[in-house]
């Protein structure tokens, strides 16, 4: 197995939003970083509310220098009074040189304040230097691996992308950590949320080391549930005809009543509410992405009239087209 699971990880869709730590040391990958905070950003854009709430520590609360020369503002300084449902470390280059023995024991600390621990690259190294990764299993960065087994022989090293074992996750660098927070996103937040985010970063497969890693993209899906993944296909190469319900049940070989209960299942939404929502996301991007005017946008995205994709739009973004493009526009 890749990671062993637990109810403390499987959230499943809560009140309040998820209080997340993330500490950056120096000379850490900004694709690291990147890679472990977009997917929260993502998470509240695609959801449109506040489901994740974080901040970025370093040590001492300066700035921290990247490998690319690049900084990464901190909102705040490493400290005592932290703490939340995840304390997230992403560590590269001179690990231990940035952390020294009463860094450790101030993370020794935090640990007991925060529900899970998770080391990004060689922030695992850090996680067994606190004594995290006593009997655990765990993997880092793959040109680690027998350096970390030989340096922590009590720790089950596994060459795995990423690894949960109870309370502590651990993955091997940038993009096992995309794959770590969207199966995060998933356990708390469902597989629509999950899948809706991998598309922001048109991440279309997960790149997993076994087949136990989670579905949260339309690739993993098709592992478990194809002819949900079928449906959706039929669904993405009729964006401007829309198919009925039945007749994108026929095609998937299923009936009507069997695919809405694997939608619901694998999605948690009906066929035709992600239909309409895949629809209006290709609106989305198309307003914000071209100078197309409204009325044809309309048409490439199955609507028989400009009123109808007009009130369709501003009730998915929760503003009309013409403002989403101004906004974009000024962004810009």
């Amino acid at each position: 197995m890749t990671f062993q699971n637990t109810d403390k990880f499987q959230y499943g869709p809560q009140s309040a939003a998820m209080e997340v730590t993330i500490l950056v040391l120096p000379e850490s990958s900004m694709l690291s970083v990147a890679s472990t905070i977009d997917p929260l950003r993502a998470c509240n854009r695609v959801s449109r509310q506040e489901l994740i709430r974080w901040k970025i520590v370093t040590i001492d609360g300066e700035p921290a220098i990247m490998t690319s020369g690049l900084p990464v503002t901190a909102h705040a300084p490493l400290d005592e009074g932290l703490s939340g449902d995840l304390l997230i470390i992403v560590a590269a280059f001179n690990h231990a040189s940035h952390v020294n023995g009463r860094t450790i024991a101030l993370l020794k600390k935090l640990s007991r304040r925060f529900a899970m621990i998770a080391g990004i690259e060689a922030g695992s190294w850090v996680m067994a230097r606190m004594g995290l990764l006593e009997g655990r299993a765990a993997t880092t960065h793959w040109e680690d691996f027998e350096d970390f087994a030989q340096a922590h022989p009590e720790t089950e090293v596994r060459t795995q992308r990423f690894v949960i074992d109870g309370n502590v996750m651990t993955a091997g660098g940038a993009s096992p950590a995309l794959d770590m927070m969207l199966h995060l996103i998933r356990s708390r937040f469902g597989h629509r949320i999950a899948l809706e985010v991998a598309s922001v970063f048109i991440y279309d497969e997960a790149h997993a080391a076994s087949d136990v890693q989670p579905a949260v993209s339309l690739g993993r899906i098709a592992s478990v549930e194809p002819r949900v993944a079928n449906a959706i296909r039929l669904m993405e190469r009729a964006i401007d005809r829309p198919l009925s319900t039945a007749v994108i049940a026929r095609r998937s070989g299923v009936s009507v009543r069997t695919l809405e209960t694997l939608f619901r299942k694998t999605i948690g939404e009906s066929p035709a509410a992600y239909f309409s929502k895949l629809r209006l996301q290709t609106a989305r991007r198309l307003v914000v992405d071209s100078d197309l005017p409204m009325r044809e946008i309309a048409i490439r995205t199955g609507f028989a009239s400009l009123s109808a994709f007009s009130r369709a739009f501003a009730s998915h973004s929760g503003a009309s087209a013409m403002e989403i493009r101004r906004l974009a526009r000024l962004a810009n």
